[in-house]
């Protein structure tokens, strides 16, 4: 059927694209820096829609969110595909995987520098992309040596969207198996809203009482949403 179509109704190829505005072409000429955000979806989309060419779909899809990555990646494939018509599963799970990769990649940055986690931003931008976009709460914790490098991190636990259910004492265990000096709590709020509730900071206050009993510092407490957080070190609440 797809051949019966007129030319101005098939889905434009990135080769049916002016030379000049071959996003592969460019990157290679001037590598892969000198792309657009909507130039970088285009090769990942590698095709349009019917009367719509890949680049001013990739545009739509930006102009639609304001020009954020950050909101596109919290999407699921089923919205991706009920809020932007002609995009199927294949597509949407395609670009959605590569920003995923993408932001996986700034993390593992920062892991591989083997970096000191020496204030809240360092420590945002290691966990940040595994848990601003979760659609359910988790409390992560990361233990830290003498010199503020990272030894390991672990999955305290996991809830629904309003809260999880948080072992001080696995968390202590964690800190004194790992030889820990130090360690940093992080949980997410899916709603968005990093304003901590007075459950946050009674507990935060617990697992500090309960580690300075071993002489384990708690370096911070970062609330995680997509965009933003809170730190309870910069409020002066820890």
């Amino acid at each position: 059927m797809s051949d019966n179509l007129a030319p101005e109704t098939k889905p434009q190829l990135i080769r049916d694209l002016d030379p000049d505005l071959r996003p592969r072409e460019k990157a290679l000429r001037n590598g892969i820096d000198s792309l657009s955000d909507a130039e970088l979806m285009a090769i990942v989309f590698a095709t349009g829609l019917r009367g719509k060419s890949v680049i001013e779909l990739s545009e739509d899809i930006l102009n639609d969110n304001r020009g954020h990555l950050s909101r596109v990646v919290r999407m699921t494939p089923k919205e991706m595909c009920s809020r932007y018509k002609g995009i199927g599963q294949a597509k949407a799970l395609t670009l959605l995987a590569a920003l995923k990769l993408g932001e996986r990649s700034v993390a593992d940055a920062l892991r591989d520098s083997d970096e000191a986690i020496t204030s809240s931003a360092i420590a945002y931008r290691y966990m940040a992309p595994r848990m601003a976009n979760l659609p359910h709460e988790e409390f992560r914790v990361m233990y830290l040596n003498r010199a503020a490098r990272v030894i390991s991190e672990r999955c305290i636990g996991q809830g629904g969207v309003a809260g999880t259910v948080v072992d001080v004492r696995m968390i202590v265990k964690g800190a004194l198996e790992e030889l820990a000096s130090a360690m940093i709590l992080f949980h997410n709020h899916p709603s968005g809203n990093v304003k901590p509730s007075p459950q946050d900071e009674s507990l935060t206050r617990k697992i500090r009482d309960a580690a300075a009993l071993f002489d384990i510092r708690v370096n911070d407490h970062i609330i995680i949403a997509s965009g933003n957080f809170y730190s309870f070190h910069d409020e002066g609440k820890i």
